[in-house]
């Protein structure tokens, strides 16, 4: 599959976490994106076209600051683990740049 915003880094196969993609920047600094991930950067990629790469930019940032970072869909039901990182929600990311997508969606209307 190609990662078009981090196509400029090198992506490699964790076989410890095989489903969420691996990008390295160089030596000290990396991250790992889950594939959820990638569907809410969609969304906000949808929504929000002229402030999307501002969301890329502080991404790449708090790799940058951080070194080594994994972001995740939910910090209560994240899937990848690996030692040393931190874990980071893409929320945290727009939230900070006050980018935000109402989530209309709501459980049903029919009690139990």
């Amino acid at each position: 599959m190609m990662y078009e915003d981090f196509k400029d880094y090198k992506l490699e196969k964790d076989p410890s976490n095989p489903f969420t993609p691996h990008f390295i920047i160089d030596d000290e600094h990396d991250f790992y994106v889950e594939p959820v991930v990638f569907t809410q950067l969609n969304g906000f990629k949808e929504r929000h076209p002229d402030k999307y790469h501002l969301i890329i930019k502080a991404m790449l940032d708090k790799v940058m600051k951080l070194k080594k970072v994994i972001y995740v869909g939910d910090f209560e039901n994240y899937f990848t683990e690996k030692d040393g990182y931190v874990y980071s929600e893409l929320i945290d990311i727009t939230d900070s740049l006050q980018i935000f997508v109402e989530d209309k969606s709501r459980g049903s209307d029919y009690g139990d």
